[in-house]
């Protein structure tokens, strides 16, 4: 019965439901947070409002070359100057002394073939021509003593002291001794000849560097074959390919459309991904005369003005074309801005730097201009927003807003 009584209770005309009052309690809420809203739009909005809408860029670093290249092209480093070397004649790899990055200079010998068959041969035919040359000597001798016995003859045989028969046999011994040095003379040319074949032969089984460079690939090993051609089974043809790395260029290809960019002597600047923090200084050494139909390119050679032992074949390389050539002191980076962000007040020379919503005008020093650019040498540093075409009518302290690219 008192649990009953306790449900009972009176409305009365001013009290509204639970549901209702928390209803009135939400929508005070929202309302509050409208007011917050727009009281937070007023204080962001309100410092634009007369804002000029400028146009801003930032102050950043350059190399001047960029700033007069004309074309870009990506190519590779290639030795224009490279062979495959191999050896004239077959036999067994006996030594090999060189590998890859070995620089080994011209006539250097890089590898050999067995030879002793050869070496001896070689001896024999130096035995032979010491021989021709000991019986050259012998008949030169023999002519002397014909020759003295012919003139004792003839003034015997004028006083009638010897018969003439002995003065006849003197003239022709002394026809054969003189026949016999020209014979001897005959043979020694003979055998040098013999030498030199069997040097040459000898020379043939060594493997040497026809020029200054460096090994880029080794083929064959101590004990295996080597053959002219790779004629025999299994034979290696190469021992070692080589290039020399004075003949260094990048080749790029061109498009046809760019090609009127390009010039023989062009001055270029060099870049290679696996050197990012050095710039080399090249240009132009051939145009190929042909187009490659297929990726309607040319073929385009740049030599490099300067050497560097990072430098190796097969390198990836970008090239720049330049409109004209760079002193040394134009090959480090430079802060660099738009000449549209300078202005002139007073014969002094501004730009205005953004900071929040206001711009303020600071004095610069300008350096060498290069095209549109113009190098800061005081006043700004690298990262600064500053305005580009700045509006007349803005001022020191103005405020800005900036437009939407």
């Amino acid at each position: 019965m008192s649990a009953d009584l306790d449900k009972l209770r009176i409305q009365r005309p001013g009290d509204a439901p639970p549901a209702a009052a928390f209803s009135r309690t939400r929508l005070i809420i929202i309302f509050l947070g409208l007011i917050l809203v727009g009281l937070a739009g007023l204080y962001l909005w309100g410092p634009l409002q007369g804002a000029s809408e400028v146009t801003t860029t930032v102050v950043s670093r350059l190399y001047p070359a960029q700033a007069y290249t004309v074309l870009n092209a990506s190519g590779y480093v290639v030795a224009q100057r490279k062979a495959a070397v191999s050896s004239k004649s077959t036999g067994r790899l006996v030594y090999l002394g060189v590998e890859e990055g070995s620089r080994v200079k011209k006539g250097q010998i890089l590898a050999s073939l067995e030879n002793e068959d050869l070496i001896a041969s070689r001896d024999q035919a130096i035995a032979q021509v010491k021989q021709a040359e000991a019986d050259l000597g012998t008949a030169q001798a023999e002519l002397v003593d014909a020759r003295l016995q012919h003139q004792r003859y003839k003034t015997l045989v004028a006083q009638d002291l010897i018969p003439k028969q002995d003065f006849d046999t003197a003239i022709a011994r002394d026809a054969k001794a003189k026949a016999g040095v020209a014979a001897a003379q005959a043979r020694i040319k003979v055998a040098r000849a013999g030498l030199a074949n069997t040097q040459a032969a000898l020379e043939y089984s060594y493997i040497r560097g026809p020029f200054d460079g460096v090994v880029t690939t080794k083929y064959a090993e101590v004990g295996e074959v080597v053959a002219p051609f790779g004629a025999a089974a299994n034979a290696r043809a190469a021992v070692v390919t080589m290039a020399d790395l004075n003949s260094l260029m990048v080749e790029v290809d061109v498009a046809e459309s760019n090609l009127d960019k390009v010039r023989l002597g062009q001055p270029c600047e060099i870049s290679l991904d696996a050197i990012p923090g050095r710039r080399f200084t090249g240009e132009v050494h051939m145009i190929v005369p042909t187009a490659d139909r297929t990726k309607a390119t040319v073929l385009t050679k740049v030599k490099f003005l300067e050497n560097d032992d990072r430098i190796l074949p097969e390198m990836s390389a970008k090239v720049a074309f330049l409109s004209q050539p760079l002193d040394p002191a134009a090959r480090q980076p430079r802060l660099i801005i738009p000449k549209g962000a300078l202005i002139t007040r007073d014969g002094r020379t501004y730009s205005f730097l953004v900071a929040g919503n206001r711009v303020k005008l600071v004095p610069i020093t300008p350096g060498a201009a290069m095209n549109e650019l113009v190098e800061i040498a005081a006043g700004l540093k690298e990262g600064d927003r500053i305005v580009l075409n700045p509006p007349a009518a803005l001022k020191d302290g103005s405020r800005v807003k900036v437009k939407e690219s």
